[in-house]
């Protein structure tokens, strides 16, 4: 909320956009002037060391493969705050292709016709034999 306010306060002014909003216009300001706390400034430290390994192992290391090699070189995050951390940044890892389709629809003018019209009643033997290949 604090990012949209810093948008719009030109043009509407901070109190006005506080009134709509579900905010009072002192924990704007104090958000303002507050130092970063310390989860904020661990974050960032964090996220530097997450972007280095993504970045060194060409993009292709989702959040478990991060955190196991930031625990190899001795830094001790939680899987959970990698996983936060790159998903807040953007950061993703390369999905392994997944097994080959077997049921891919055809092109609907190759299907054959339907000759009997879902009329799948015979008055007599031998005079509609129907079909079905479910697997």
């Amino acid at each position: 909320m604090v990012d949209y306010i810093d948008a719009h306060k030109d043009e509407f002014g901070v109190e006005p956009i506080c009134q709509e909003l579900p905010i009072a216009p002192s924990t704007y300001y104090a958000s303002k002037t507050r130092p970063p706390s310390p989860r904020a400034l661990s974050d960032e430290v964090a996220l530097g060391e997450i972007r280095r390994v993504h970045a060194d192992n060409l993009g292709v290391y989702g959040a478990r493969k991060v955190h196991a090699q930031l625990r190899r070189e001795g830094h001790r995050y939680a899987r959970c705050t990698v996983e936060r951390l790159m998903r807040r940044d953007g950061l993703r890892g390369v999905q392994r292709a997944r097994g080959p389709r077997t049921t891919i629809p055809g092109d609907p003018a190759e299907l054959p016709l339907d000759l009997v019209e879902r009329a799948f009643t015979a008055t007599a033997p031998d005079q509609l034999w129907v079909a079905d290949i479910t697997y």
